[in-house]
């Protein structure tokens, strides 16, 4: 094997090496970065190189508002009354480090804390309060839940409380 053939093997390694450390990320994500399995750093947006041949890892984080649905939840307000509440939360990652490396799935956890957010703030209104103060109720609901998921990296701007619904017998009466 001469000196040319080696030289053209070596180009080929080389080339294939750049091309696939190259990554592009849009405006609204971030790369969080793995040397090794250590988290070294978030990066982006733009073109961003990592150290070939699977030293350097990278998992793109989307941080753009997201509107999670919070299904309707069957729940007994402070006078009784049982009411079945739905929701939305919306909520965005702003620090995607530690929202890889400080919770599995930070979608899931954030809609279950939700969920049992929602369940406990009615469980301790009265009706009256539910159906005129939602405004509220909402920032109740808002305050805990950004508590919960701050040490995630994830931001709660609003909760919405959609739909109150009433049994039929408290309809009609």
């Amino acid at each position: 094997m001469d000196f040319s053939s080696l030289f053209g093997v070596a180009a080929i390694i080389g080339g294939v090496a750049l091309l696939t450390s190259l990554r592009i990320l849009f405006e609204y994500q971030r790369g969080v970065v793995f040397r090794l399995g250590r988290l070294t750093r978030a990066k982006g947006p733009g073109l961003i190189f990592l150290v070939p041949f699977g030293i350097e890892r990278m998992k793109k984080m989307d941080l753009r508002i997201v509107a999670l649905d919070i299904p309707p939840q069957d729940t007994i307000t402070k006078d009784n009354v049982s009411v079945k509440v739905n929701a939305v939360v919306y909520f965005r990652v702003t620090d995607p480090s530690k929202a890889v490396v400080e919770i599995e799935d930070y979608y899931f956890a954030t809609s279950q804390l939700a969920q049992t957010t929602l369940r406990s703030v009615i469980g301790q209104s009265e009706l009256d309060d539910l159906l005129i103060e939602r405004d509220q109720v909402n920032r109740v609901i808002r305050d805990i839940i950004d508590e919960g998921t701050n040490p995630w990296g994830i931001e709660v701007t609003a909760v919405e409380v959609k739909d109150i619904d009433l049994p039929q017998e408290m309809k009609r009466a």
